[in-house]
């Protein structure tokens, strides 16, 4: 169906048009199990499949589970096209190869099973009305070299992997735009000199004496509107505005999870007589984050982070969100539950939830999906998804700091082999020159090799133990040359600085249910059993001053793993407002757990078994 003006579901919330068609709903669809078909002719459509959902999941109509190569989708509709005009066909994401067709013209092949992509379909339309898309999705299921993340390659999930995503699992859309048009945008804010870094990428036919309105605006007031000549196809510009001088008004600006100020932008390409040629709204912030000594710093100052680990996953839809609107109850549910950020786990998430975090105040740790084997294939492969991964994102607010690797995933012996090494050392150098302006943990965990924040994996699941370990005397240089939470040493080589943030990154994992199937690294008889270990380990943590934030495992259940906050439907286990308190530190002192009364731990089905 076409929307208009329905800026809400728009797909791609940092450059939207108002008119685009959404693709999502009913499409031909058929699986290939040994992925040897290569011709639409061949295929027997033997199935619907409900687009976005993957056909692994129960909303998809098809709730195959199976292990299969290959899967074929096909679509008809009309699509009128004004002359001069481009056509474009966009995917939000398909997992993991996809090769698109358009009235059987080959019209794009994209590899990346979390990266958007566009078509340029106008040709292949001519001009009839008439279109047909089919796309061929291939995803071999036991591949562990390609950017995976949780999806399991195994049969049935097991420990802390979960099904298998396959084909397409975010929005199919169309929009039409004019022969000279905005195909890119990038902000970069600059609290220093008080300003927003803009660059444009125009795409088509150039107009002679084109040039680029952009209008900034914070609420009814205009901040900037400026003209520029396009010279190119590529306009970059600093955006200077007017400075209030005094803390109070500068406040009044600045992005911050409490306050989450969004600046909207509109950009009118003009051709030389005032017509205007293509038209989008975007939007900013004036927000800075870095790392200053051992804190994390937001807007300048020391800013303690709160976060919750997120796997982003739904029992129904797997990484698709159900709709819009349980991407954006999952950021109001993490921030009524006290979390001012969270850590997207092993998953680039939808960009429509990073709208949300943007619009309603949220932090969010990006990180790339591993591939769990050190080849030639897996480095150029996540390499290359993770540059896309970085462009796709660099723009929203929300997004404070970026992990290209967790725990070692991908990486399994970094502690004796250099190449390893080097490939993270080159991960989070290439991060830092895509981004400078945001801090990079460079495998996030334990064995760091370079990273801006030291991150630490710990799920004893005693808090007295944790307060021994974490507060003492002499503790970075104890813990870096003698502890090793998850078995592993924290850092590898090279004299680590004193003065360096370290931050709890994953810890609690307390699973709160009565079946033996389900999987976590301790357990609570009951809800209330669980607030109790919760608000004992929170209490504990909010003690040690060594760390600069911390994120707890995890924001609900997903399949088998049962230690989440909430219920896989997003039910709180115990009352949120409780879950609030004890998560911002507003509880009152509660004794320790000590090793007699300690959670009992589940027990571990490898020795990997750290998420």
């Amino acid at each position: 169906m076409s929307q208009r003006g329905n800026c809400s579901a728009y797909p791609r919330p940092q450059l939207v048009r108002d008119a685009w068609t959404s693709l999502n709903g009913p499409w031909q669809f058929a699986i290939d199990h040994e992925g040897r078909t290569t011709h639409a002719a061949e295929v027997e459509w033997t199935h619907t499949i409900v687009v976005p959902f993957a056909p692994e999941t129960a909303a998809s109509g098809v709730g195959d589970t199976g292990l299969f190569r290959a899967v074929w989708y096909r679509r008809t509709f009309d699509c009128p096209v004004v002359e001069g005009s481009k056509v474009l066909l966009h995917f939000g994401a398909v997992d993991y190869q996809a090769t698109v067709w358009v009235n059987g013209h080959l019209v794009g092949v994209h590899e990346g099973g979390y990266t958007p992509f566009t078509c340029d379909i106008s040709v292949a339309i001519g001009a009839g009305t008439g279109c047909e898309v089919v796309v061929r999705a291939q995803d071999d299921p036991i591949d562990l070299e390609k950017p995976r993340g949780k999806q399991d390659w195994t049969l049935q999930p097991h420990s802390i992997w979960y099904p298998r995503t396959t084909g397409i699992w975010q929005t199919v859309w169309l929009e039409t735009v004019p022969p000279a048009w905005i195909e890119r945008i990038r902000w970069t804010p600059n609290l220093d000199r008080w300003e927003i870094g803009c660059v444009v990428w125009c795409a088509g036919r150039r107009h002679e004496g084109m040039r680029l309105r952009v209008k900034l605006t914070a609420a009814s007031t205009l901040l900037a509107e400026d003209v520029y000549a396009v010279t190119g196809h590529e306009v970059h510009r600093r955006i200077v505005l007017s400075d209030p001088g005094i803390d109070d008004s500068r406040n009044e600006l600045l992005w911050n999870p409490s306050r989450p100020r969004l600046i909207d932008a509109e950009l009118t390409l003009e051709a030389v007589d005032g017509a205007v040629i293509d038209r989008v709204r975007s939007y900013t912030a004036l927000r800075a984050v870095a790392v200053d000594g051992n804190r994390f710093v937001l807007n300048g100052r020391p800013y303690p982070l709160r976060m919750v680990l997120d796997q982003g996953y739904w029992p129904e839809t797997g990484m698709t969100a159900p709709d819009d609107a349980a991407l954006r109850q999952d950021v109001e549910l993490a921030k009524a539950m006290g979390f001012n950020g969270v850590r997207k786990h092993q998953k680039l998430e939808d960009p429509r939830y990073l709208y949300w975090a943007d619009r309603l105040g949220l932090l969010v740790w990006t990180e790339m999906p591993s591939a769990y084997r050190f080849t030639t294939a897996s480095i150029r492969r996540t390499t290359r998804e993770w540059m896309d991964a970085i462009d796709r994102d660099y723009s929203h607010p929300c997004v404070v700091a970026w992990v290209p690797f967790n725990e070692s995933w991908g990486v399994p012996n970094l502690p004796n082999n250099p190449a390893e090494r080097h490939y993270v050392r080159s991960l989070y150098y290439l991060t830092k020159t895509l981004d400078p302006t945001r801090p990079v943990i460079g495998n996030d965990g334990w064995e760091s090799v370079a990273t801006d924040i030291i991150g630490i994996h710990d799920y004893d699941a005693v808090p007295a133990r944790l307060a021994r370990r974490y507060h003492a005397d002499e503790v970075l240089p104890r813990l870096f040359r003698r502890e090793r939470p998850g078995g592993r040493s924290l850092v590898l080589e090279g004299k680590r600085p004193v003065e360096q943030p370290v931050m709890l990154t994953e810890f609690g994992g307390i699973a709160c249910s009565d079946d033996p199937d389900t999987w976590g690294y301790a357990r609570a008889d009951s809800p209330s059993g669980l607030q109790a270990r919760y608000v004992a380990l929170l209490e504990t943590i909010h003690t040690l001053g060594l760390f600069a934030g911390f994120c707890y495992t995890q924001f609900a259940d997903t399949y088998q793993e049962a230690n989440g906050l909430l219920t896989a439907d997003r039910r709180p286990k115990f009352p949120l407002a409780d879950m609030l308190a004890a998560t911002a530190g507003y509880t009152a002192p509660v004794v320790a757990l000590t090793t007699v009364d300690a959670p009992r731990p589940l027990p571990p089905p490898d020795e990997d078994d750290a998420t």
